[in-house]
């Protein structure tokens, strides 16, 4: 027997992108959830992270099956809430390249109705995107990528000249000097050996450290410049500026057509005194002059250091100061969406 369920019934779909998991949104889903019960009247909230997929091949197939598992939920829920078709409203956040997994797959549906006046189904009132790259990455990522690498790389190598003439001048003192006559009184067996063995075993543990510092720095630090490139080779079409542009055209023409709100909301490290004059951002943003910038929303980050952390970690108040804030913007999104498929929207 159906559960009917009064007022809106809103379903909040996270996608994951480049390699992301299930539990990429972190707490994210749970606080957007909270605010908008609270906010919002006459609403049953319900956020969904869309289960882990693996992110390669072509981008079509995902789109494809994304289509699919959003057909059958919104079935199940419209069913379940004592509904027919259409009670279910659909809010789509992609993060990344789940943005243009989310994207796509809002068009195909549009593409699929009988003709241009039918109502759309499922349900989508608003495509929200999270640092999704529309116009390509940012080509800052490379380069900051690369020059930290090279400065860890030769940290490491100073650090490394500094530990072995450090051990060589060690030895050398050693060498030199006469060995003691009597062993300290009460010292016992590990006495005579602690002076020497403390030595010895601090110099190849100092040794060791400073060889694992800078391999561990090498892979580490190497990770965001492989993860950038490795982000390219999954969705070839950052390349073609005319599938891009007419993507976002896209997004505008069913905001502006159908109602369906869009935003981008894009992360922003504030310019660094003496280190970075500018602020600088993962994706490539339109120009300021363009109908498409105003759906670009900045998500300030001051703890990240670069781009990559920044886009990796904007779910999270440990790794992103601006977590809170981004949090109450697109639940204010959410809530335009809803008003606006209600006609109750009054414009300020």
């Amino acid at each position: 027997m159906a559960l009917t369920v009064s007022g809106d019934v809103l379903l909040i779909i996270f996608v994951h992108g480049f390699k992301g998991t299930d539990q990429t949104f972190s707490q994210f889903p749970e606080r957007l959830q909270h605010i908008l019960t609270e906010t919002v009247p006459d609403v049953s909230v319900e956020c969904i992270v869309f289960p882990a997929y693996e992110t390669k091949g072509d981008l079509n197939e995902a789109v494809i099956r994304f289509s699919d598992w959003l057909t059958t939920l919104t079935v199940e829920k419209e069913v379940a809430s004592g509904g027919g078709a259409g009670r279910a409203k659909i809010v789509l956040c992609g993060h990344s390249m789940g943005g243009l997994l989310t994207a796509d797959t809002l068009q195909e549906f549009v593409r699929g109705r009988p003709d241009a006046n039918a109502p759309l189904w499922p349900k989508i009132i608003a495509c929200l995107a999270f640092d999704t790259p529309y116009l390509g990455l940012n080509p800052g990522v490379f380069k900051d990528s690369a020059t930290k690498a090279l400065e860890y790389a030769q940290a490491a190598r100073t650090v490394g000249t500094g530990f072995l003439g450090a051990l060589a001048g060690f030895g050398a003192s050693k060498a030199t000097t006469p060995p003691p006559s009597e062993t300290p009184p009460n010292a016992g067996g590990w006495g005579k050996w602690s002076g020497p063995a403390t030595y010895a075993l601090g110099g190849a543990l100092l040794a060791g450290a400073a060889a694992g510092v800078t391999y561990y720095k090498r892979d580490d630090l190497a990770l965001s410049f492989s993860w950038a490139t490795d982000h390219l080779k999954y969705v070839g079409n950052l390349w073609d500026n005319a599938a891009l542009n007419k993507r976002l055209e896209q997004l505008v023409e069913s905001e502006e057509k159908e109602g369906i709100i869009f935003r981008n909301f894009y992360t922003f490290i504030p310019p660094t005194p003496l280190l970075n004059s500018a602020g600088r951002t993962f994706i490539v943003l339109p120009k300021k002059s363009s109908h498409v910038a105003s759906r670009f929303i900045l998500a300030r980050n001051g703890l990240a250091t670069t781009e990559v952390e920044a886009h990796t970690g904007m779910f999270a108040a440990k790794t992103n100061d601006g977590y809170y804030d981004l949090g109450l913007e697109a639940a204010n999104a959410i809530r335009t969406a809803i008003l606006t498929s209600r006609g109750t929207l009054v414009e300020s």
